[in-house]
């Protein structure tokens, strides 16, 4: 267990000099972001890494303006229970859409009673996600704009 542990602890050494600024940028994030922003959609950033490294991502690619607040992962807290932690602070609404591209996204969703988007553009299988039974399916970061306003 501690052969585990020095290896997260080299990852993350590297992963803060140099290997957040490998992470790409999809096309039309940006613009997504934007117009959901624009129509009073209220952003906020679910995931498994640390907080300061999504922090570091979003300021690179200039996208934290459009992010109400940004949750960071804790090793191990499964995605399910620090999205429940969330919904019971308030800062995730009853209402809210969990947009992801992994099944784990998914299902945090689903066990904290929220409608879910799946990607077809990242980390995870077309299979994967539709494994999950999402509620929407997003081609394109533009799909994200039917996502709002919410609606049953």
């Amino acid at each position: 267990m501690a052969h585990l542990a020095d290896l997260v602890a080299a990852y993350r050494v590297r992963y803060a000099e140099s290997g957040y600024a490998e992470n790409t940028l999809y096309a039309g994030v940006p613009e997504a972001l934007q117009a959901l922003r624009q129509a009073g959609a209220v952003l906020g950033v679910v995931t498994s890494k640390r907080v300061d490294f999504a922090e570091q991502i979003l300021e690179l690619f200039g996208l934290r303006q459009h992010f109400a607040w940004v949750s960071g992962g804790e090793i191990g807290t499964p995605k399910w229970q620090q999205l429940r932690q969330l919904c019971e602070q308030g800062q995730v609404a009853p209402s809210a859409v969990m947009i992801g591209d992994r099944d784990v996204d998914l299902q945090a969703a689903h066990r904290n009673g929220l409608r879910s988007a799946a990607v077809y553009w990242g980390f995870g299988s077309a299979e994967e996600l539709q494994g999950e039974q999402p509620h929407h399916h997003c081609l394109a970061p533009a799909d994200w704009l039917r996502l709002w306003p919410v609606s049953d």
